[in-house]
């Protein structure tokens, strides 16, 4: 299974994804976990203490798969068949993959670096057998048509506030436009009330809700300790793993 987790920046997707692959592993699933994300933080979200460097940063490699760039010549199919066993890492039970940042104001730059990135995540999504989560950047423009029909679920990380709302609208067209079928949304540090009414905005955007974590004060002093949320032993985590067994069962 292909899970994408996207949503305003800030909503708590990195500490979804992060958590989602420790409880994958912990089943027994082969999992491979990608960084899509600028920030890049899911390699401590995971608990995984040598995180493999940017792809983007791989310049020989580049190169070499991909061509120079040099008046606009590269290859828009580069091999990357190799590229999660060479320069992938295994920790915790999740293989993991940083993808780094080439695209520049969400233009979608053309560059041979940009050219195997999107190559790897489309052979990733297309023939990849493990369960693969991608913590993607806010928006999922960058995913394009040619690697949407690989994911077999989004799931959109919605937070208390109208901005986190106006954002899942936007992702929930997008989606459709390029093809995603299963949209689902998580609400994060939310009460019981809240919950409720973000359950019901969610519902007439045609989202369904599979889950919803409570605050948890532990998760901000898991980050301060750095450790990652599943080895902390946060509250968060029982709920996380909800979430987890709804994806299981198929939502």
């Amino acid at each position: 299974m292909k899970i994408a987790i996207t949503g305003k920046g800030g909503v708590g997707k990195t500490t979804l994804a992060g958590t989602l692959a420790r409880l994958f592993a912990e089943d027994g699933f082969a999992v491979l976990a990608i960084d899509a994300d600028p920030d890049m933080n899911l390699a401590s979200a995971i608990g995984i203490e040598n995180p493999p460097a940017p792809l983007a940063e791989q310049k020989k490699l580049i190169e070499e798969r991909a061509g120079t760039g040099v008046s606009g010549v590269f290859k828009l199919n580069p091999k990357v068949d190799d590229i999660v066993e060479r320069f992938g890492v295994t920790e915790r039970g999740v293989s993991m993959l940083t993808m780094g940042t080439v695209d520049t104001g969400g233009s979608g730059c053309m560059c041979p670096a940009s050219s195997l990135l999107r190559a790897l995540l489309r052979h990733v999504l297309l023939r990849e057998e493990s369960i693969v989560i991608i913590d993607m950047e806010a928006g999922i423009e960058h995913l394009g048509r040619g690697t949407a029909r690989g994911v077999d679920l989004m799931i959109v990380v919605v937070e208390p506030g109208a901005r986190s709302i106006e954002t899942a609208a936007r992702i929930r067209k997008l989606s459709s436009e390029i093809g995603i079928k299963r949209l689902v949304a998580v609400v994060n540090r939310a009460d019981e009330r809240s919950s409720g009414a973000i359950g019901e905005r969610l519902d007439e955007l045609g989202i369904p809700v599979i889950g919803t974590i409570p605050y948890d004060a532990g998760l901000v002093q898991a980050d301060i300790d750095g450790k990652a949320p599943f080895d902390a032993g946060c509250d968060a985590v029982s709920a996380i793993g909800r979430v987890k067994d709804a994806i299981a069962c198929g939502v």
